[in-house]
């Protein structure tokens, strides 16, 4: 059974939208798609937002994660996590506090907190595109998403929930540490049938707002390490917010994202398809950007580089990260984003973190 953020048991799938946050059990996709007055246009996909900046600083409480501000009585400390890297690629595990150099909105920091976080309990969004773009590599990637619950998951340490999206989003199951509970929900997750898509208002794929809602109403209330898997073609046709809305939610909430590029080559109607140039929309770059800013990384499969290692890849990077942790020379006197900027002091080591954090007054 899945837990909320107090730790307790919760069941229940639930479909849900940024405008409409998740706040109780809901029936499977079918209910949301209906013909009355409140269909999918409000329980599934339809939102309704238009915030203003104003709203979008006071709608987003700050997150109590190992990557954002952790607050105590007296002192704000901002936890960053990063991965290091050679210059093959090859992961750095053997750096200390005194090979990083920490600088917030251009001005140096004193890193006060360091530990490598080898093989810490982790918290994962698994994230699956069931859009008719994906309908020929959904199979490869609910297969792939299996082998994945299987191998990085630890019953009882690790707790995972899962995501789909397409012309609605869905929570198809909330966070659970119990590998048979997660795969029996893998095996649901599905493509929407042709009454749903006859029935659907709008729409589209919903790839930035199942971010936006993954990150406020389930990571949001977590603590320690986080991340995002989103697998999809990135390509976004019917979010009613932007981008960036998508990205400052998951760095609210301090959450990785990683990305992993799946596409199938015909589904635009090109032979080259949205990566090959051949004129279909560019996923791969929002994909990249979201998963950079956040401090995570963007994988793209392909003939030499399948969906299988991409995960193993993943699973390695999540738990072969440093924690450091410094307090601001600057109060917070009004909430906002600061930039963040971590390098390392020897050349060609390079240095993967997120870009910046949400202080909070």
């Amino acid at each position: 059974m899945p837990r909320n953020s107090t730790g307790r048991e919760t069941a229940g799938t639930r479909a849900t939208s940024y405008g409409n946050p998740v706040k109780q059990s809901f029936s499977p996709r079918s209910a949301g798609m209906t013909a009355s007055g409140k269909s999918a246009s409000e329980l599934l996909s339809r939102r309704r937002l238009m915030l203003s900046a104003a709203g979008l600083l006071a709608s987003g409480a700050l997150a109590r994660a190992g990557q954002d501000v952790t607050f105590s009585t007296e002192v704000k400390v901002v936890n960053v996590l990063a991965n290091v890297y050679g210059k093959n690629g090859e992961i750095v595990r053997s750096l200390t506090k005194d090979d990083f150099l920490l600088a917030e909105d251009g001005r140096p920091q004193t890193i006060r907190y360091f530990s490598r976080e080898t093989d810490l309990p982790l918290t994962l969004g698994l994230m699956v595109d069931t859009s008719m773009s994906q309908l020929r590599v959904l199979d490869a990637e609910r297969v792939a998403s299996f082998d994945f619950v299987d191998q990085v998951l630890r019953e009882g340490t690790d707790h995972v929930f899962i995501v789909q999206f397409d012309l609605g989003v869905e929570i198809r199951q909330p966070l659970t540490s119990s590998r048979r509970v997660l795969e029996s929900a893998l095996g649901q997750v599905a493509a929407p049938s042709m009454r749903q898509l006859e029935l659907q208002r709008g729409g589209g794929t919903l790839l930035y707002e199942a971010i936006a809602v993954a990150a406020r109403d389930v990571m949001r209330a977590q603590t320690g390490r986080k991340a995002l898997i989103v697998i999809s073609d990135g390509v976004d046709t019917g979010s009613e917010i932007p981008l960036v809305t998508a990205v400052e939610e998951a760095q609210r909430a301090g959450t990785l994202v990683y990305a992993i590029v799946f596409s199938d080559a015909n589904a635009y109607g090109t032979l080259l398809g949205p990566l090959g140039g051949g004129g279909g929309p560019d996923g791969r770059g929002v994909l990249m950007r979201i998963a950079r800013e956040t401090g995570g990384r963007c994988f793209e499969v392909s003939k030499t580089l399948n969906i299988q290692q991409i995960f193993q890849a993943i699973q390695e990077e999540l738990r072969s990260q440093y924690n450091l942790g410094f307090v601001s020379d600057v109060p917070a006197r009004i909430s906002g984003f600061r930039r963040l900027q971590l390098t390392a002091k020897a050349k060609g080591l390079n240095v993967q973190a997120q870009s910046r954090y949400w202080a909070q007054r």
